[in-house]
């Protein structure tokens, strides 16, 4: 059985959709391995990306937090803003609180 492995990110400009996608072409050269690109929801409205310039989003699959526990390693990818990560990150993180009430996490 293949060991799947979750590339979960965040990316306003598209940077860190591209380190993803780079991710996900070294771990395919892994036998054994199936490795997943997903995002995060965004919680920005349109018009406020829009006015930042932000790059449109890419055809990635929008993760729940519940998928994480299918996963048998999971790589995070996110820009730092002033020293934290991304708010929309933080959102995702935040909605897996039920996941490690019932350790679906361990292992």
């Amino acid at each position: 059985m293949a060991t799947k492995i979750y590339i979960v990110y965040y990316s306003t400009w598209g940077h860190v959709a591209t380190l993803a996608e780079e991710i996900k072409k070294g771990a395919d050269s892994v036998e054994g391995v199936e490795a997943t690109i997903w995002q995060v929801a965004e919680t920005l409205p349109e018009e406020v990306l829009g006015k930042m310039r932000a790059a449109p989003k890419k055809e990635h699959p929008v993760i729940t937090g519940r998928q994480l526990a299918d996963a048998d390693g999971v790589l995070f990818g996110f820009p730092a803003r002033f020293g934290m990560m991304a708010a929309q990150m933080k959102a995702f993180l935040d909605s897996t609180g039920g996941l490690w009430g019932e350790q679906a996490l361990v292992g």
